[in-house]
This record gives structure tokens, sequence and C-alpha cells, in this order.
């Protein structure tokens, strides 16, 4: 009992060491990493004061998450973005690893963190350009609450997203465990995040990035 208890112990605290790794990780990532590169800004369009302010739309209820399967595609219908989604890890500073930037039209999801459509916060990240030109989430900030977001997921399974809250948040006032958390426990969520505001021409660094919050609300097949 003792040795079992133990092992328990051992597991939480390996578990809150990996827990408390991330969320570093995505501090930093909302600093550096999600940066396009220099040269390149990729501005929120529309008004930045109204990103996340709150809107007279009715949204609906959530709904109970669904079993675990893998994302294949995003689709957000009022953006005309269909994208292909590719699986991603951390990199070397223990930040979420973006897609290639010879990939601008590829959404990347953290693949060791929850399933979009499963309970949890999923995590999917894009650029909003390259040193080429914009890329897929190049108008992720002029979204709206209320808005539609699907992930098409390999057991044939829709997973129907409503936006809730659309938020900037400056580099220097970044909280990782506020900003890619659940907002409620039991919800299957989404976040999707991009670089926002100028490139810090110092760092290479985005100077802001730009979260949606979206959680399940249907699903389809």
């Amino acid at each position: 009992m003792a040795d079992h208890e133990h092992r328990g112990h051992r597991g939480r605290l390996l578990m809150g060491a990996a827990w408390g790794a991330l969320l570093l990780g995505l501090w930093l990532w909302g600093r550096e990493v999600t940066a396009v590169r220099l040269n390149v800004s990729a501005p929120v369009s529309g008004d930045v004061a109204a990103v996340g302010r709150p809107q007279r739309v009715h949204l609906p209820t959530a709904v109970r998450p669904l079993g675990d399967a893998l994302p294949q595609r995003l689709d957000i219908p009022g953006l005309g973005v269909r994208a292909p989604v590719v699986a991603r890890g951390l990199g070397p500073t223990g930040a979420i690893d973006p897609p290639p930037f010879d990939r601008p039209g590829v959404v990347g999801w953290y693949a060791d963190g929850a399933r979009p459509g499963a309970a949890g916060a999923a995590l999917m990240v894009g650029h909003a350009g390259t040193g080429t030109g914009p890329a897929v989430f190049r108008r992720l900030g002029t979204l709206k609450p209320g808005a539609p977001v699907r992930v098409l997921r390999d057991d044939g399974t829709v997973a129907e997203f409503t936006v809730e809250d659309v938020h900037v948040v400056d580099r220097d006032r970044f909280d990782a465990r506020q900003a890619y958390g659940a907002h409620r426990s039991g919800r299957a969520e989404l976040r999707l995040i991009t670089c926002g505001g100028p490139v810090d021409r110092t760092t290479r660094g985005c100077t802001a990035n730009v979260i949606v919050s979206a959680y399940l609300t249907g699903t389809g097949l």
C-alpha cells in the first residue's frame, strides 16, 4: 500500500512538472515563437480595441464532449479557411512548434494536449504571415463571438464549435494558464492562436497574440 501511494505521489509530481514546463513553453511561445519573419507585419484587421469586447450575441449551450479522434481539417466559414491540420510537439525551447513557414496554409495542433472535440482545451496555432506573404490565420482577429468553427476528425465526425471570445494579448501581459487553460471544467474547448501586431525588430517576436476561444456546440457527420 505504501509503495502504491509512493508511486501515485511520484506520478502526480511528474504530471505537475510536465504541466509547468508546458505552461512555461506556451508563455515563451506567446512572447516570441509565433513571430513572423523580420519585415513582415501581421496586424489585426478592424477595431483592435473592440476585439473581445462583450457582444450582444446569443451563444448556444455547450454540448457533451466527444470521444478522442485526430483532427484532419479546420474550417472557419466566415474567413474562407479550409486548412489541413498537422500534429505538432514542443520545440527546443519548450514552446509549441508552429507549422513551417513554407507551409503557410497549414494549421498546427498541439498533439500532446486535448483533441479537438474531446474534453479540455485543444490548441491550434498558425501563422498570420510568412516571409513571402499572408498565411492561414491572417484574418483571425476579425472573428466575432458566435462565429462557427468546425474541425473534421479522422473518425468521420465534425466537431462544431462556436466562438466565445477573441482577445489580443500583449506579450508583456501574457498569462499562459489564463490564455490556454479551459474556461469551464468538463467542456470541449478550442483555442486558435496566431501572431498579432507588428513584429519587434529587435527580438523578431510578436508584440501581441490573437487568441480565439471557442467551445463545442454541436456535432456532424
